[in-house]
């Protein structure tokens, strides 16, 4: 979970960086949307068969309960939860879901220059300036949900008295936040690098078979 968070924050971090700076990054701003797409999905297929907490399952919440939490937010001892909160797990859901578009989109996007992505031959240019509007639009969105977040963290650690950052970062949470018996006894990185490979295989082909970029121009 760590890795593929740490994975995934700086490989958006990276991508959003190089295209800020003068320059041409566009391979690296290309390599650093590949990690994103593949964690992303990775993370996607995680919430199914990964590790106890990991799985939507365990996290995901309907409206009802992501209002029942809020409310308590404001009121002292609120309810404690293991893995992610409701309102962490509507986060996580948006920001995977935003993450998979701005890479997928960024594959037939260009740059308005002279760079197109490796799948602009199966669109054209056409559709290519159409989906690098989506794209821009995206990490935008992207930037504003991470920044929420990042602000969220914050404000459980002034307010809550709750770091939710240090288990991002070592991986455990205080006894006192985990229900007795719900530890993990495993982490089955073996099974998450084989998807992430799995995935990785699969993009390259696709990128590899596209049709060239001159063919649609």
């Amino acid at each position: 979970m760590r890795v593929m968070h740490w994975s995934l924050a700086g490989a958006v971090a990276l991508a959003w960086t190089t295209q800020q700076l003068p320059g041409d990054w566009f391979e690296m701003h290309v390599a650093c949307g590949y990690i994103a797409l593949v964690v992303a999905c990775t993370r996607i297929v995680w919430g199914f068969v990964g590790t106890r907490h990991a799985r939507f399952t365990s996290f995901v919440r309907g409206p009802a309960a992501i209002l029942r939490y809020s409310r308590s937010l404001f009121h002292a001892g609120s309810e404690k939860y293991s893995g992610h909160n409701p309102l962490g797990a509507l986060m996580v859901v948006l920001l995977l879901c935003l993450v998979v578009a701005q890479a997928t989109t960024g594959l037939f996007a260009n740059d308005q220059v002279s760079n197109v992505g490796p799948l602009f031959g199966c669109v054209g240019a056409n559709k290519s300036d159409y989906l690098s509007g989506i794209h821009r639009m995206l990490s935008t969105a992207i930037l504003l949900i991470v920044l929420l977040h990042v602000m969220a963290a914050v404000g459980y650690l002034l307010f809550k008295r709750t770091n939710l950052i240090q288990p991002m970062i070592t991986g455990y949470k205080p006894a006192t936040s985990v229900a007795l018996g719900s530890g993990i006894a495993a982490s089955r990185i073996w099974l998450a690098s084989l998807i992430a490979g799995f995935l990785s295989l699969a993009l390259a082909v696709v990128v590899h078979n596209a049709p060239p970029a001159s063919l649609a121009l």
